[in-house]
């Protein structure tokens, strides 16, 4: 299998964005053609919110791999952990990234990891931006014709902050 080369003379990526949660997980799908970002897919995983935990955690899972199965990314960029003021909630989510981070793992796919605010700072200008700011931006690099959820929203945002930073480092 050949890869595709972009205008750089690199390998086009694939690369799939993941904004991990415990009752939601988003996802998207972006690629590089040329100079343009093209959305391939996006949405939001939700476990039913009265399944056990381990349950939603399998639902994740399972729900990621088949993302990964259909869309063939190369890569994974995951939103980094932010301080949490709850330490349950700060362990719920650490779960919810461990289950993400396997099921790129078992896919074979090299995962970057990207703070909140550098994604934010790399898409809006500013590390503080609203989500809405970041979905607004998301939809107009994307030419997203459809709305899109926060969550996945903010999962197109790791994918494309990745794209960016591969761009600028020139990696292959």
């Amino acid at each position: 299998m050949r890869a595709s080369v972009s205008s750089g003379g690199r390998p086009a990526a694939r690369v799939l964005g993941l904004d991990p949660g415990s009752r939601v997980c988003g996802y998207g799908v972006v690629e590089e053609k040329g100079q343009a970002l093209v959305l391939i897919a996006a949405g939001a995983l939700r476990p039913a919110p009265e399944d056990p935990f381990e349950q939603r955690l399998a639902a994740i899972h399972a729900g990621l791999s088949q993302v990964i199965e259909q869309h063939h990314p190369q890569e994974a960029a995951v939103e980094g952990v932010f301080q949490a003021k709850n330490p349950r909630s700060a362990l719920l989510l650490g779960h919810a990234r461990g289950v993400a981070l396997l099921a790129a793992a078992q896919a074979g796919l090299k995962v970057h990891e990207y703070p909140p605010a550098s994604v934010k700072k790399a898409l809006v200008g500013g590390g503080r931006a609203a989500k809405e700011q970041v979905r607004a931006m998301v939809s107009a690099i994307l030419n997203a014709k459809d709305r899109l959820s926060l969550d996945a929203s903010d999962a197109l945002a790791v994918a494309i902050a990745h794209l960016h930073s591969r761009r600028l480092r020139g990696l292959s």
